[in-house]
């Protein structure tokens, strides 16, 4: 799929994430700022890759800002930052391909 516009989902309350996309045309760039950056940036950056590769994204840049958020927080914050981006409406949202 193609990011068709800037979208953001999330907060920056603790233990949330805030997630901006926006469409790229050189493929994957991740802007991590996170207080664990040390500790979990590395998951926190698969995590999100992982999701976007369920979605087929290849060019996307990402701003995350990290607030102490658990992978299912990551992962929901940006699967609506996704649909935000491509005009996905609740009702046309297709759950079943996308549970794991």
């Amino acid at each position: 799929m193609k990011i068709e516009k800037t979208a953001i989902a999330g907060t920056l309350e603790s233990s949330d994430v805030q997630i901006m996309i926006t469409p790229n045309a050189e493929g994957i760039e991740i802007d991590l700022d996170s207080q664990v950056i040390e500790q979990f940036g590395k998951q926190i950056k698969k995590v999100i890759l992982a999701t976007l590769n369920d979605y087929q994204i290849t060019n996307a840049k990402l701003k995350v800002i990290d607030k102490g958020a658990l992978d299912c927080v990551i992962i929901a914050r940006l699967k609506t930052a996704i649909h935000r981006s491509l005009g996905i409406q609740h009702q046309e949202t297709p759950w079943e391909g996308l549970v794991k």
